[in-house]
């Protein structure tokens, strides 16, 4: 009987220990979190835009109005490099002031917004000559509506519950009592 209790004993304390184990979570490390840089923002601002141009297969029509578009995303990229080439440079951080960061917020939001409304009125005229396909793979590779107005969050659902759809798309708050679907 003894051996009996001291066998499930010794197993108990085997898997009791494995399973402490594997719910730590992953090591953490003293290392600094990888940030994109002003050039590595350009530089994959470029590779997407390209990809977007590929993926589209203009025609001769619709290459027409590819121009603006480029020029806009480019700005847009643009725009977001020289944040964080001056974030890079302050190396001061947040100020200590709710209301200074409040500021320096709704300032770089006002920017933002200008640079995301210069690619919807340069996007509108191509994306109204794309046909179905093209549609698709538009708003597959471009990701528009996202949290940075051109980049989504890489397929996954946003602060406010919105899950993205197969096809890039939002279909909206998951669960009962969802509201409407975003569009």
């Amino acid at each position: 009987m003894l051996k009996y209790v001291l066998a499930g004993t010794t197993a108990l304390a085997i898997a009791g220990g494995s399973l402490a184990y594997a719910q730590q979570g992953p090591a953490k490390s003293d290392a600094p979190r990888w940030r994109a840089s002003a050039e590595d923002v350009t530089a994959l601002g470029d590779a997407r835009i390209a990809g977007l141009k590929a993926g589209l297969k203009l025609t001769a029509e619709q290459e027409k109005n590819w121009p603006a578009v480029e020029a806009a995303l480019r700005d847009m990229f643009k725009h977001r490099a020289d944040r964080i080439a001056a974030r890079a440079s302050a190396n001061a951080g947040q100020p200590a002031d709710p209301v200074e960061r409040m500021s320096r917020r709704a300032a770089a939001m006002e920017s933002q917004g200008a640079a995301l409304k210069k690619l919807a009125d340069a996007a509108g005229p191509l994306y109204k000559s794309l046909d179905d396909g093209q549609k698709r793979r538009f708003v597959m590779l471009a990701k528009v509506g996202g949290r940075d107005g051109w980049q989504g969050r890489h397929g996954h659902g946003d602060r406010r519950g919105w899950q993205h759809g197969p096809r890039g798309g939002e279909r909206g708050p998951q669960g009962p009592g969802a509201g409407p679907q975003r569009l």
